[in-house]
């Protein structure tokens, strides 16, 4: 009945779907939600478009993704300027000259440095063991104490001398009064949310939405020629050589009579004891004007099987799994694989769109071939 099956309606999946309709191919979506889009689902609520799974900045350098997004939607100049709330001080990221001249009252660029070495040098540890050692090796116990250590135990749920060094190979640091998140040459928010992207790619695509592919596999693959598959790797071959570990996230969206609740897009939580690492309020990113607003906090989570996966957990425990369902993967000839959780690597929105494109050359190329 179909030339492909896709399950999974996020980026990658919902890409490729509308590239091999355009190249004539006939097309089945599934997702387990009851929506499109994945984790980049926007909904709009009294005039506010809220990032249901968190906040996400289109942000890239490469102008053939620039070029490529901008047929399905309209970007505004949204600037991702995030701040940092550690026990009521307020901090700019990433750290620049506004968090120095914060922290120390220093004003110039070389100040900021010879402070920063000053603390390096006191606690360098020649060989970093932990996450605690290679951050203060690389920005000194200042920063690392108010803008880094909280906030990353929050994150992975583990005291920062018990996280692998790699974690943190380099912190972004800039001696300019620059608080532009992102260096990249292009950015921001889709004028009406990201959904609208996903309406037209999927345009004219059949869907299925709150289908679990696993619970009818069998008949699925049976009526398609090719299964492009976007969901876990683990989950697809069954586990067999044992889960693989993420970070989940839990988010708590709260409707406030306020005009204006914290006055940036995302501020966050860096200290310890705010069980949040961050509030997100939706309206700045869209700049919208409204008597309410809408608040989402987000809570870092243990994983468990079954939970929505988002935060891969790259140690070299998960990573020997992980190849060995590559392996598995790459014999394949019915079946692709694709995205971030198939390939158990955090990728941003931009990087997402520069694989699904080669992966669409190599596919549509290697059929012209044969």
């Amino acid at each position: 009945m179909y030339d492909y099956l896709i399950v999974g309606a996020g980026l990658y999946g919902s890409i490729f779907a509308y590239e091999a309709k355009k190249r004539g191919k006939k097309v089945l979506v599934i997702d387990k939600r009851n929506h499109i889009g994945g984790n980049l689902y926007t909904k709009e609520y009294e005039g506010i478009n809220v990032h249901y799974y968190g906040a996400h900045i289109f942000h890239t350098s490469n102008k053939k993704v620039w070029d490529y997004i901008n047929k399905f939607a309209t970007f505004n100049n949204y600037v991702n300027s995030p701040i940092a709330n550690y026990k009521g001080e307020i901090y700019n990221l990433p750290f620049n000259m506004n968090t120095f001249n914060k922290l120390w009252g220093v004003i110039t660029p070389s100040e900021a440095k010879e402070k920063i070495e000053e603390q390096r040098k006191k606690y360098y540890k020649e060989n970093p063991i932990n996450l605690e050692e290679q951050a203060i090796n690389l920005v000194g116990t200042d920063i690392y104490e108010k803008l880094i250590k909280g906030y990353t135990e929050k994150q992975w749920g583990r005291d920062s001398k018990e996280l692998p060094p790699f974690i943190i190979k380099r912190l972004p640091v800039r001696f300019t009064y620059n608080n532009n998140y992102f260096n990249d040459l292009y950015q921001g928010i889709p004028n009406g949310g990201y959904t609208k992207i996903f309406e037209k790619l999927l345009d004219g695509i059949d869907i299925r939405l709150s289908t679990d592919y696993f619970v009818n596999k069998e008949f699925f693959d049976s009526i398609a020629t090719k299964v492009l598959y976007t969901g876990p790797l683990d989950q697809f071959y069954d586990y067999q050589y044992g889960v693989l570990d993420y970070r989940s996230l839990r988010f708590e969206h709260e409707k406030i009579n306020t005009e204006n609740y914290q006055g940036n897009a995302v501020v966050n939580y860096t200290d310890k004891e705010t069980p949040y690492t961050r509030i997100i309020e939706h309206k700045h990113f869209e700049f919208t004007e409204s008597k309410t607003t809408i608040i989402t906090k987000e809570y870092s989570v243990d994983f468990e099987k079954g939970m929505e996966p988002y935060y891969p957990i790259n140690d070299q425990q998960n990573q020997e799994k992980y190849q060995k369902y590559f392996e598995l993967a790459k014999e394949e000839s019915k079946y692709l694989f694709g995205g971030r959780l198939a390939e158990y690597k955090y990728y941003d929105m931009h990087i997402i769109i520069e694989k699904v494109l080669e992966r669409i050359e190599q596919e549509f190329e290697n059929e012209t071939n044969s």
